[in-house]
């Protein structure tokens, strides 16, 4: 009897622990990815909202301007080795991971502080803001660099969660020193800056230290003539880097130039909330690149699934998304922001696209069409650009969103296109 109820033990089927199931499904690397951009994303809507009431609107604006420079410094100095990285060095010791990088890293940064001397030496003094302000954007350039150099270092690795850990440090550190600031009334542009500064440098520093402190492991050593290969690919993207960045950025550029800064304000008030629904998608990307490339070297990487899934959940949430937008517009924002309810459907309609592209694009490098994906972005700005030039003046802000909906379009059509005719390669040794 014993034996029996024994056997009837052993076959009986477990049961599905909720609980565990859940920490599991937090601990996958794509919804860590995300969670660090929410969080970045909500410490950014607050650091905003003080900075507009401690300084002046030309404080903000040169506030704002000094971020712009430092974020473009450091896509010069990455040089589009983000995602070669990632595909690369999959399951690397974090370690050696870090060591890569860095050598990659090395010859950029010095020709860039070097940069940084030339230009306070040379410029006309209308466009030099000084040593002080130039050392100060060089410097937090470097650390938006190492910030970024560490999120490609912790999807390689496996090691996001402690990552997760550094952006959650930086932002309760950002926001308490941005409240300081906002208290002891300070309407110095610099100082705000220099507590970005200090607050990404701190977790980031900390983290790489103790990386470097860990094992390496003789099994994850770095093959030879790895890190040309990453620097190889790593320029064939980063023309798309750029591009996408112009892409992204373009239509706040245009509308107060070709249009008014009310139109702006509309206009950003819907876009801004709409890019969030491409965020998902891209940490999925991004997290899942090293992990497409190997499954690629094996032969066993099926595209169509990824971007048929990819799309059908842009189907089920844009919608969902455009009603919540046009409902709640008037009333969160006031009755003067009515007038934006005509972007919501085009704008809401570009994001899905984007958000696909995204994963269309991932795949692409991948298989290592590394310049292919330069060539979708670069392709994706200049429609959008031209629709911008050709219907802004006629259209205003409605303009503006349906010249967002050619050029994401674009892309998305120009990465899949090239996918389905070119023969599949792998950069990789």
């Amino acid at each position: 009897m014993s034996e029996l109820q024994a056997v009837r033990t052993a076959a009986a089927p477990r049961r599905r622990d909720p609980a565990g199931w859940a920490l599991g499904q937090l601990r996958e690397p794509y919804l860590q990815l995300l969670a660090s951009q929410v969080l970045t994303g909500g410490v950014a809507l607050a650091a905003n909202i003080l900075m507009v009431r401690a300084l002046s609107p030309s404080g903000r604006g040169q506030v704002a301007l000094m971020l712009q420079v430092v974020y473009l410094t450091t896509q010069m100095l990455l040089l589009g080795t983000e995602r070669s990285f990632v595909a690369s060095y999959h399951d690397t010791a974090p370690a050696v991971a870090v060591r890569a990088y860095g050598r990659l890293l090395l010859v950029p940064c010095v020709l860039g502080v070097a940069a940084a001397i030339v230009y306070t030496s040379v410029a006309p003094a209308r466009l030099n803001p000084g040593p002080a302000v130039v050392a100060l954007l060089a410097a937090y350039g470097l650390v938006e660099t190492a910030i970024l150099a560490t999120r490609a270092v912790a999807i390689a690795a496996g090691r996001m969660a402690e990552f997760l850990y550094a952006r959650v440090f930086e932002s309760l550190l950002l926001l308490a020193l941005l409240v300081t600031l906002f208290v002891a009334d300070v309407s110095h542009p610099t100082v705000w800056i220099l507590a970005y500064l200090f607050a990404g440098a701190v977790p980031t520093v900390a983290f790489l230290a103790i990386w470097l402190r860990q094992p390496a492991g003789a099994a994850t050593a770095v093959p030879p003539r790895q890190n040309r290969l990453v620097r190889q690919e790593g320029l064939a993207l980063f023309p798309a880097a750029l591009s996408n960045m112009a892409m992204l950025r373009a239509d706040r550029l245009a509308l107060p130039a070709l249009a008014s800064t009310s139109a702006l304000g509309l206009y950003a008030s819907v876009a801004t909330m709409t890019e969030l629904l491409a965020w998902p998608l891209r940490a999925y990307a991004d997290s899942r690149l090293g992990k497409w490339r190997a499954t690629h070297r094996g032969g066993g990487l099926n595209t169509r699934p990824i971007v048929v899934t990819a799309a059908v959940y842009c189907l089920i949430v844009t919608p969902l998304v455009a009603g919540g937008l046009y409902l709640l517009i008037v009333p969160i924002f006031g009755h003067q922001y009515a007038p934006a309810k005509v972007v919501v459907l085009p704008l809401v309609a570009a994001a899905g696209l984007y958000a696909v592209s995204r994963i269309s694009l991932g795949l692409l490098i991948a298989k290592g069409h590394s310049a292919l994906v330069s060539a979708a972005e670069i392709t994706g700005f200049a429609v959008s650009f031209t629709a911008y030039l050709l219907l802004i003046p006629r259209y205003g802000i409605l303009g503006a969103a349906y010249g967002s909906l050619l050029g994401y379009g674009a892309c998305l059509a120009f990465a899949l296109v090239t996918s389905r005719v070119v023969r599949d390669r792998t950069t990789a040794p």
